[in-house]
This record gives C-alpha cells, sequence and structure tokens, in this order.
C-alpha cells in the first residue's frame, strides 16, 4: 500500500467537513443563548408595561407597578444622548420599599451585549452611572430596562429612546 493511499482513506469528504461545522456552529450558538439567558435572570422577574410613551432625553420618566408603586427614571443629562457618553442615573420608587435597582441597557433592533449598571442606594432614590454602547448605525434604537428589587419580588419596566451618532 502507498502512502498516498494511506492518506486519502482518512481524509474526510468535504461534505462532511461542512456538517460538523455546522453543528459546531448550532451548539456554539445555543449555548450562547443559554449561557445569556442565565446572566439576565429575566424569569425571575414580573415586567410592567409602561402607561405611556416618554422620552428620556427631555426629562424623568415614570410608569406605574401594578397599581401599587410608581418607578421613575432619570437620566443626569437633558438633549441629546451620545454613545460611550457616562450618563448620570437615577431611579426612584415610590410607594414600595426596594433593595436594590439595576439599569440595563439594550439594543432593541440589534443585540449590543450586556450592559448592566446596579445603582446604589442615596437618600431615598437609587444612583449611578451607565453607558450607552457604539454603533455604526446613525440612529440605534435603545430600551432602558429597570429592575427593582423589592419584598413583593422584582420588578421591571423599561423605557425606550434612540441615540444619535455624533449626538
Amino acid at each position: 500500500m502507498s502512502p498516498s493511499s494511506l492518506s486519502d482513506a482518512g481524509a474526510r469528504p468535504p461534505l462532511l467537513r461542512f456538517l460538523i461545522l455546522v453543528t459546531l456552529v448550532v451548539i456554539g450558538v445555543a449555548l450562547w443563548y443559554l449561557f445569556r439567558y442565565h446572566l439576565s435572570d429575566e424569569g425571575e422577574i414580573s415586567w410592567y408595561t409602561p402607561e405611556r410613551a416618554c422620552d428620556l432625553r427631555q426629562g424623568a420618566c415614570t410608569t406605574r407597578l401594578d397599581g401599587m408603586a410608581e418607578l421613575s427614571l432619570e437620566f443626569g443629562v437633558h438633549g441629546p444622548v451620545q454613545a460611550l457618553q457616562v450618563l448620570p442615573l437615577e431611579v426612584r420608587l415610590e410607594g414600595l420599599a426596594s433593595r436594590s435597582a439595576v439599569v440595563e441597557f439594550v439594543g432593541r433592533d440589534m443585540d449590543m451585549g450586556l450592559h448592566r449598571f446596579p445603582l446604589t442606594p442615596d437618600d431615598g432614590a437609587f444612583r449611578g452611572e451607565g453607558q450607552i454602547g457604539l454603533c455604526t448605525q446613525a440612529v440605534m434604537a435603545w430600551r432602558a430596562n429597570v429592575v427593582v428589587d423589592t419584598p413583593r419580588g422584582r420588578l421591571g419596566t423599561w423605557f425606550d429612546f434612540n441615540v444619535e451618532r455624533g449626538g
């Protein structure tokens, strides 16, 4: 038996190599989704739809959480929000005690990764800083998810806003 016939016997057909590659990619994507879901803890949060549209670039946005409390989020800047700009964040919860608050920025039309900012209790509110990720689109649609940890469980709402490239 010649050396060339031995190497040909162990070679995989191109279709088999392609199918192995596709299988590995599918497994990788499935593991990524599973890991992302595990990190987000979304299954443990009671979500409440915002009552009305609001523009965080113009001031605080407020919504009621199941009629029991009022939650508001405010960026510490008024006017255009730019990508990578450090934003002072303030969350207030009226009518219900809370142990913690977290703001997470999520791309509405495009997965932009996990941008989670835990806030610190400060004089009846939760304060901290956050930052919007960079995107190549001229206008990027974002969602600010706000989650508070209360004696009634984790409650959340969201506020949508747009960021324009270059301000």
